[in-house]
């Protein structure tokens, strides 16, 4: 005869955790600009974090989010009280690593080399890591849901390209489901890629590869390149701009890859120079002390645009600052922290007309309101007719996402 032994349950807090609510609380850690030190932060692309300061990152956020229920939170008072804090953190983050949300590079070990001779010394790195594009992309999807959330949309899978996208209406062909895609299933394809796999037997197992969604005709396509100021001024005066700013840049690009696949998105990072970036390193970018050479992004970005065969070319511009920066002929750049200097407003205008001969609408997001800031953006606007918005970081997502998908009402000729 079987018997079954039953005992206390104990919970687990390292395996029951959600970890995407653990990412999502980890956000700000993550995608953080140097505001917490602004006068020795700098923007860079070399390193990653070290898993020490993602370690204290992790204790803060369970000792002060809303991450575990009431019995849960009991368990991790008790584990803190007798000394087994990291060892769950250490769990968690080893979790972390196993189902890709963060990759982890290990110091070199000096003694591999013991085949060598002479001497060897401490490893002086520490190990680090790298956020993957899988908490990238969640945390675009999760911004973006907010968003949405925040302006009343129920379904945001309607733009005009003449690309497909999952929506509600099935007009073309399905394809594999992805994160963050509607999911309005074809069930006659989900079937048949599982009976293929499985072959026909009771009962079918259907995996998450087997997903396939239907997709949506659309109009037209759009080719976008993001400028993110990235001057000194954006973690300044008791306030993080530029954070708010990558969240933005986040969520608008798994917007345009999960339901405008017609459109494409560049990321360009403007200070004393400017240059592109890859989306997937967005995470890592931090400002500097930087003045802001707004004319190297318009030319930058005006480059970038001439690869793409789209049938509407836009520049958004996200900045808080006036044009102090200008890179003259010889390749030294002329600087006025003033702003507003005659030369440099004069070049950069006669930037933004080439933008107008070429067809490019520039859209300027302002995350300062300052008279001079402000005169030139006018300027902007009224050269290239497009749209100026004073905004706060806070309320910058939704002004760009309503001008953005504005235009899915729009047929370009």
């Amino acid at each position: 005869m079987r018997f079954t032994r039953y005992k206390k349950y104990v919970p687990d807090p390292a395996g029951e955790m959600s970890l995407e609510d653990l990412v999502n609380a980890l956000a700000d850690y993550f995608l953080q600009s140097g505001f917490q030190n602004p006068y020795s932060g700098f923007y860079e692309m070399q390193g990653e974090h070290t898993l020490e300061e993602l370690r204290q990152a992790i204790e803060q956020a369970l000792m002060n989010s809303d991450l575990l229920d009431e019995e849960l939170r009991e368990r991790l008072s008790q584990m803190q009280m007798e000394g087994q804090l990291d060892e769950l953190i250490e769990n968690l983050i080893e979790r972390m690593q196993q189902e890709d949300y963060i990759s982890v590079d290990q110091p070199h070990d000096p003694a591999t080399q013991s085949s060598l001779t002479g001497q060897t010394g401490d490893a002086q790195e520490r190990a680090r890591f790298e956020v993957t594009d899988k908490s990238l992309d969640f945390l675009g999807f999760k911004t973006l849901r907010d968003l949405l959330g925040s302006l009343g949309k129920s379904n945001f899978g309607r733009h005009d390209t003449r690309d497909l996208a999952t929506g509600i209406e099935a007009s073309g062909a399905s394809r594999t489901y992805e994160f963050g895609d509607t999911l309005n299933l074809d069930i006659t394809a989900t079937l048949s890629r599982a009976i293929h796999r499985e072959g026909l037997n009771l009962p079918l197992n259907i995996e998450y590869s087997d997903l396939q969604v239907h997709q949506c005709e659309y109009q037209s396509s759009c080719a976008t390149v993001l400028m993110l100021d990235c001057s000194h001024s954006m973690i300044l005066y008791g306030e993080d701009r530029f954070t708010p700013a990558k969240r933005v840049a986040m969520a608008l690009s798994h917007l345009i890859r999960t339901q405008y696949p017609g459109d494409s998105l560049s990321l360009l990072l403007f200070h004393d120079s400017a240059e592109e970036v890859p989306l997937s390193q967005l995470a890592r970018v931090q400002v500097g002390p930087y003045y802001t050479n707004t004319r190297e992004g318009l030319r930058l970005a005006q480059r970038i645009l001439q690869r793409q065969r789209k049938d509407m070319k836009q520049i958004v511009m996200i900045t808080d600052g006036k044009p102090s920066a200008l890179t003259l002929d010889d390749g030294r750049i002329y600087k006025n922290a003033f702003g507003l200097d005659p030369l440099v407003v004069s070049q950069t205008l006669e930037e933004v007309a080439k933008c107008k001969r070429a067809g490019i609408l520039i859209n300027t997001f302002m995350l300062a309101s300052d008279y001079g800031l402000v005169q030139f953006v006018q300027k902007v606007t009224e050269m290239c007719r497009g749209k100026a918005y004073f905004t706060t970081p806070y309320t910058l997502g939704q002004y760009l996402l309503m001008d953005y998908m504005s235009r899915k009402t729009k047929t370009i000729h």
